[in-house]
């Protein structure tokens, strides 16, 4: 939201510097996030003087140039070349001297120099209106007043005002503050100085009979004003007018629609304005839309209506979505003579759900969906035909309609002083905190004691309870002025170990070091992409068919991700994501946290010196293992998934209990989620991950001071046998010093005989308190060998 400094002034005297506004505004809850400076005219005509022709002959060498001496002030007469036709002596105009840049009303600026023009030197520019963004006339050069002072600065002259434009992050519940009269009532409760709001006695009803109004929707508008203006000349806004909105960021577009624009900045109540020939019948009517009824917005889009719109209709046909978007047909143009203004309060979740139904975010609907004042529609009526009468021309013809048959009552309820105090955390003493609540505009009734009854006004749409009152007193007071104790007391943390975020994040930073990246995904889906129907969390009101269950896997999602990228040319793949999936059993419904890996396209891409590699499933394992190791998870088995969704694939082990499920991805399942490449994927199933290392316990341990030896073994064996039977055999047989095997070849083929094959494991030695030799590490080799042998048939090679 945009708020100008010099619009504020209108309402209250401030006697602060801008900058210092700026963070007296964000103090009080109204979070300044830039200031700038804007300029009613580009370069605020800065550097350009007055100055008087003081002599003006005709230049020897050009018929259309003329040689003058200008006095701007100083002891020397500047003598400048002119190619005017309307420079003589003893005109007062405008000079830009040596030095000054001119910010022209089209194109770039530029920078006066000394130069010689045909021969002639030339010490500055006599200015027209175009060459320094005071108009677009190239007629000549611009007469001042014979008063005008020479040496005086021009932007004094013309009483040029530099303005300062706040971009303000409102809140969605200060409501109240949308407008420069919210900002301004703020301020004026902070300074506890009294705004003046403009009065409009002035405003005389017409006795003609005006457009007719019937509310047939009274719970979507519960209040709804008008008035009937005529003999107006739509033309183009005054120079103070356009300036004003310029500087909020509006483009100006006609004295009406500008007018508008201007009371919904300005109060907070937006307007709307119909063409009064256009409305059939001279009648309004306020009511719902027609299921699928037609209707064309102001942006010559035509939009089908749901019968949950309100819309502000004629006889015949809708002109307005009402608090959103005006139509087409009833606008204001060139040609309109007369109006029927418009002022409302709508129901603010009506509006909403309208303007996300069509995605149309305007200035209106933004006010109207956070809930605007009830008792601000008939005075900004008043206001703005009072600008109307005075820019446009019109005349008030009608007396002003207002449907108002349930007025909006004040938010009444007791405040405690004691209460106050206890959540802000300082003394207050009883008065200042009466005065803050009364300098807020909330009225107090009664008071009792330590208690106090407010009536807090409705456009505070958010100030409906005691501790509500209480945050407006903390904002008005100063969060600045609440001291920190010296003494912070704090209670144990309970909080169960391990601390999911920081494990969440310690396995994320470790995929994203080898390569992955994080996605994340919507947890509706399609139900063809689910397994099973009968535990299926189904929608009651989807949005489509695509997104009308609860996912019970990651896998798809993955597959989604794969797809979308795919087809843009990115075929390499390594993600991962964090994500729920959502079953419904007997017991209810439940969700189950996950962790997924997916990889898919070259492990290693095509380089000059480089063959591309295609990812494959150990890949995969690679990953999961370092995942289980970063973790410190010990003890698991490893056996063939029987999942379907996979052609082949790994569980890992718990007991019983699956801990992460890993393959590749069946054709089926690629074919269903659009993917044309090989896709590996892994889950975890993550709160079975808390649970086991809740149980871990870390200890420190001295990285030892003796070496570690490898020896190398190649072993035939048959062909069903695993390295993980490998692994099992060989930690079985050297618990202590152990500490790692490693298969680095596999074999099979020519030379080896049926259902064999060759693997060649390294296995790493290391005592933790001296050196092995020779004698104890050739031991440990001939025990492996013989457990191999005995256990799965192995022969060395």
């Amino acid at each position: 939201m945009n708020i100008s400094y010099n619009w504020l002034k209108n309402y209250i005297n401030i006697d602060k510097t801008p900058e210092e506004l700026s963070l007296i505004l964000t103090d009080i809850g109204l979070e300044v996030e830039l200031l700038e400076t804007v300029q009613s005219i580009p370069g605020g005509l800065e550097g350009l003087v007055v100055g008087e022709v003081k002599t003006c002959a005709q230049h020897p060498n050009a018929d259309k140039l003329k040689v003058t001496t200008v006095d701007v002030g100083r002891p020397e007469l500047l003598h400048v070349v002119c190619g005017a036709p309307n420079v003589r002596e003893g005109l007062k105009v405008i000079v830009a001297t040596v030095g000054t840049y001119c910010h022209p009303t089209n194109g770039e600026p530029f920078k006066i120099t000394k130069s010689k023009i045909r021969g002639e030197v030339s010490e500055g520019m006599l200015c027209g209106e175009d060459e320094i963004g005071l108009g677009t006339s190239h007629a000549g050069i611009v007469e001042l007043n014979a008063d005008a002072v020479v040496g005086a600065l021009v932007k004094d002259y013309f009483n040029i005002q530099d303005d300062f434009r706040y971009e303000i992050g409102l809140t969605p519940n200060r409501a109240d503050a949308a407008s420069h009269l919210g900002v301004a009532r703020d301020l004026a409760a902070y300074f506890r100085k009294p705004y003046t709001l403009e009065d409009v006695s002035a405003f005389e009803e017409g006795t003609e009979v005006g457009v007719q109004v019937e509310v047939k929707a009274p719970e979507a508008a519960p209040r709804y004003a008008g008035v009937t203006i005529s003999g107006i000349t739509v033309v183009e806004s005054p120079d103070w007018l356009k300036e004003k909105l310029n500087v909020i960021g509006v483009r100006p577009i006609n004295n009406i629609v500008d007018i508008t624009n201007y009371i919904l900045h300005d109060l907070g109540q937006p307007l709307h304005a119909f063409d009064a020939a256009k409305i059939a019948e001279n009648r309004i009517v306020v009511r719902y839309a027609a299921e699928n009824e037609l209707f064309v917005t102001l942006d010559g889009v035509e939009r089908k209506l749901s019968s949950e719109d309100l819309v502000i209709a004629d006889a015949d046909k809708p002109m307005c979505i009402a608090g959103v978007f005006g139509g087409e047909y009833s606008g204001v143009n060139e040609a309109t003579t007369s109006i029927f203004l418009e002022s409302a309060y709508f129901d603010a979740v009506s509006i909403r759900k309208t303007s996300k139904r069509h995605g149309l975010k305007t200035d209106s609907s933004f006010r109207f969906e956070r809930g605007t004042d009830p008792n601000m529609p008939v005075y900004a009526l008043q206001k703005a035909a009072l600008m109307i009468q005075e820019i446009a021309g019109g005349k008030i013809v009608s007396s002003i309609s207002d449907s108002y048959p349930r007025p909006v009552s004040p938010f009444i309820f007791p405040v405690h002083y004691g209460r106050v105090r206890q959540l802000i955390g300082k003394e207050i003493p009883d008065i200042e905190i009466k005065a803050i609540i009364e300098a807020l505009g909330i009225g107090v009734s009664e008071e009792n004691g330590e208690e106090i009854t407010v009536r807090v006004p409705a456009y505070k749409v958010d100030v409906t309870r005691e501790v509500d009152v209480i945050e407006e007193v903390l904002r008005i007071y100063g969060y600045n002025n609440i001291e920190l104790k010296s003494q912070i007391k704090s209670s144990l943390n309970t909080t169960e170990k391990p601390d999911k975020e920081v494990v969440l994040n310690q396995v994320a930073d470790l995929l994203i070091g080898n390569g992955y990246r994080e996605i994340l995904n919507n947890s509706l889906t399609k139900l063809s992409f689910i397994e099973d129907e009968q535990t299926a969390v189904r929608l009651v009101n989807p949005l489509s068919s695509d997104l009308d269950t609860m996912r019970q896997n990651l896998l798809f999602s993955a597959l989604t991700t794969v797809a979308y990228n795919q087809k843009r040319k990115q075929p390499n793949a390594k993600y991962f994501e964090y994500g729920k999936t959502y079953f419904k059993t007997e017991e209810g419904y439940k969700e189950q946290q996950k962790l997924a890996l997916c990889i898919a396209g070259d492990q290693i891409e095509e380089h000059w010196d480089l063959k591309s590699k295609k990812t494959n499933f150990y890949h995969l394992k690679a990953a999961v293992d370092a995942v289980i190791k970063r973790l410190n998870i010990a003890g698991l088995q490893l056996q063939e998934t029987d999942e379907t969704y996979f052609d082949y694939g790994l569980n890992y082990m718990k007991g019983q209990k699956v801990l992460v499920t890993l393959g590749s991805v069946s054709a089926g399942n690629l074919k269903k989620a659009d993917v044309d490449n090989k896709v590996y994927f892994a889950q975890f199933d993550w709160d079975l991950v808390i649970k086991i290392i809740r149980k871990n316990k870390i200890k420190y341990r001295e990285v030892s001071k003796f070496p570690a030896v490898r020896r190398d073994l190649s072993l035939l064996i048959d062909d069903v046998v695993t390295f993980d039977e490998l692994l099992r055999i060989a930690t079985k047989t050297e618990r202590k010093l152990l500490k790692e095997v490693n298969i680095f070849d596999v074999y099979k083929g020519a030379g080896l005989a049926e259902g064999k094959k060759s693997y060649a494991l390294s296995f790493t030695l290391q005592d933790e308190e001296k050196t092995l030799n020779d004698k104890q590490i050739e031991a440990i080799i001939k025990k492996l060998l013989l457990n191999f042998e005995q256990e799965i048939g192995a022969v060395a090679r």
